[in-house]
Order: C-alpha cells, then sequence, then structure tokens
C-alpha cells in the first residue's frame, strides 16, 4: 500500500529531536528579502515573504491544513500579528505550472531538437504558502517564438518557393540565395521544402516555434 505521506530526508530534519513533528517557526523569505512595509495591510493578509509560519512537516501530500503564522518582526501590518492561514501540504517545487513563474530562455532551438528541455529558475507566486525553498530548478521545454507564423511561411512555400520567398521568411537566406538562381532547384527544391514546411520539420533559423 503506497504512502502519501511527504518524505522527509534532509539530514537537518533527521537531526532535530521534534516529538510533535512540526517544523519549529521560521521566516518565510529565505530566498530573498522583501520590504513588508503597508501600515494599511491586514497583518493576516501579508504575502507569504512578510510571514513565519509553524509548518506541520508530517502532513498528508495534497491535504488542505491551516498553519499558526506571526507576520515577520520588520513586517508592518495592522490588526492581529498572530493568525492562521490555509495551505497545500505540498513543497514549493510541487506546485502547478500556474503558480509559479519560471526564467524563460530564448536561445535554446525549439525545432532542431525533438522535445529539447533546460533546466531553468522558478519562483513561487506571491500568495502561495508552500514548504521548502521558493525558488527552485525546474526543466521545462524549449517552446519560445518571435511571431513566425507557419500559414505564411506555408503561403509562401507554395506561390514564391522558386524564388525562395520561404526561406528568406525563415531566415535561412543562404538557401533562399540558392533557390533564386536555381529557380527553386527547376521545381524539386521547391517541392521538398514545401513537405518539409507542412510537417513542421523546417521551421525558423533562429529556432524558434511557429504560432
Amino acid at each position: 500500500m503506497s504512502d502519501n505521506r511527504m518524505d522527509i530526508s534532509s539530514k537537518d530534519q533527521n537531526s532535530k529531536n521534534n516529538t510533535n513533528n512540526e517544523e519549529p517557526m521560521r521566516p518565510m523569505n529565505g530566498d530573498k528579502i522583501i520590504p513588508c512595509t503597508s501600515n494599511s495591510t491586514l497583518c493576516k493578509e501579508l504575502i507569504p515573504n512578510c510571514i513565519v509560519c509553524n509548518f506541520n512537516m508530517s502532513c498528508v501530500y495534497g491535504e488542505e491544513l491551516n498553519v499558526s503564522c506571526v507576520a515577520h518582526r520588520y513586517a508592518e501590518c495592522k490588526g492581529e500579528k498572530k493568525f492562521e492561514r490555509s495551505m497545500i501540504c505540498r513543497y514549493c517545487y510541487q506546485t502547478e505550472p500556474w503558480e509559479h513563474s519560471c526564467d524563460l530562455k530564448a536561445d535554446c532551438h525549439s525545432v532542431s531538437i525533438v522535445n529539447s528541455i533546460y533546466q531553468t529558475n522558478c519562483t513561487v507566486h506571491p500568495d502561495i504558502i508552500c514548504l521548502g525553498r521558493r525558488t527552485f530548478n525546474k526543466n521545462v521545454r524549449c517552446n519560445w517564438t518571435r511571431g513566425y507564423r507557419w500559414s505564411t511561411a506555408m503561403a509562401l512555400s507554395i506561390t514564391l518557393g522558386g524564388f525562395g520567398a520561404d526561406r528568406f521568411y525563415l531566415g535561412h537566406w543562404q538557401e533562399g540565395i540558392g533557390k533564386l538562381f536555381s529557380f527553386g532547384g527547376l521545381g524539386v527544391w521547391t517541392l521538398i521544402d514545401v513537405i518539409l514546411i507542412s510537417l513542421h520539420y523546417l521551421g525558423p533559423a533562429d529556432g524558434s516555434l511557429y504560432i
């Protein structure tokens, strides 16, 4: 029978003699310091970076629970300093894709390598409470674009492919010059490019995806 309880295997956790399986209160802004200076904000509405919570590290993954929190000593807010906040039992790296933002790169090749992935840094959104570090590494798919349309490339390949218009449009200007002076390889090169573009095998020269 599978055990859905969170796996706590770090050396620091093992070395603690904590009988109630709760992690001592600690600030949630260990990744970076964010000013928490808003006298008009209720303490219970502060973002996670500005509060200190008492996490139950033996909670069941996916379970909704309330945690006891206090406003950070540097935070300026109004109302009770001690309050409860609701959260889902999970580590920050286990949050949904729409709950964190990642640093996307535009220098990877989306077309030349099938399912190309790269590692980047992701940060949980300010309103999400989770376990562990709020900034983490994640493998994401290379899927950036610069506005090249597949329909435009296909139309140019069919109508003006003999003059290399499709290659020029996609940024393959060397091949475009070759097609221009060879009249599309007497039609053979043009036909090949139509097939390659239709199968999405031939894409923009910069490695981006079609839109």
